[in-house]
């Protein structure tokens, strides 16, 4: 599934992130394959908020889309 898809509360895996370009992105976040990380919330048309190490990120749909993740 991908991280557009979670739920809140869910606890998840960074499983991959195909694109280059997208992981170059979510490296400046802080986050990589095989990261664990906690969907805060999911905006309505809006970002994805995830939190790792007591840091929030809100992650836009576009950038979300193509991260790959699992249910931990």
């Amino acid at each position: 599934m991908t991280l557009d898809k979670a739920r809140k509360g869910q606890v998840i895996k960074i499983k991959s992130i195909a694109n280059e370009l997208i992981r170059v992105q979510a490296i400046r976040f802080g986050l990589s394959e095989g990261e664990v990380v906690v969907c805060r919330e999911i905006v309505p048309a809006g970002p994805v908020v995830i939190s790792r190490h007591k840091q929030e990120i809100a992650i836009g749909r576009s950038l979300a889309r193509n991260i790959q993740v699992e249910l931990c």
